[in-house]
């Protein structure tokens, strides 16, 4: 995750602590967006982790895409991850996650089947 510091307008308290370079909460707005979001930033236990909320719905795609913009660093992979039922506890109805482990990297699929110019080719070649 990238020091949060760049983000200290945006920083609010949590009981009185203003966090640090590594965790903290935020009330921002995002380009193309009249929702406020709550984004709450820590890292530990050896994962970097980004909780994201608004109060009238879940937040959509884009939204998700620019708060990662914003908390990590542009060569750093990212995952939404969906756990499952018993180990999920949200404490705000419309709230999702971003994570990143410290020390291992996320497995990706190979390129051709995430996007880019491969992939591209394939379906250009696939639908004519």
């Amino acid at each position: 995750m990238r020091s949060l510091y760049h983000l200290d307008k945006y920083k609010i308290p949590f009981f009185r602590d203003m966090g640090d370079e590594n965790n903290g909460v935020f009330r921002l707005k995002l380009n193309d967006s009249f929702l406020e979001f709550t984004v709450i930033a820590t890292s530990c236990y050896g994962w970097d982790h980004v909780s994201v909320s608004t109060e009238k719905r879940y937040p959509n795609w884009n939204e998700m895409q620019q708060i990662k913009d914003l908390f990590f660093e542009a060569h750093e992979i990212a995952m939404q991850l969906h756990s499952s039922p018993s180990e999920n506890d949200n404490i705000h109805q419309y709230c999702l996650h971003i994570w990143r482990p410290h020390e291992i990297a996320i497995p990706v699929p190979p390129p051709i089947s995430i996007g880019g110019k491969e992939w591209r080719k394939f379906w250009r070649a696939f639908l004519n």
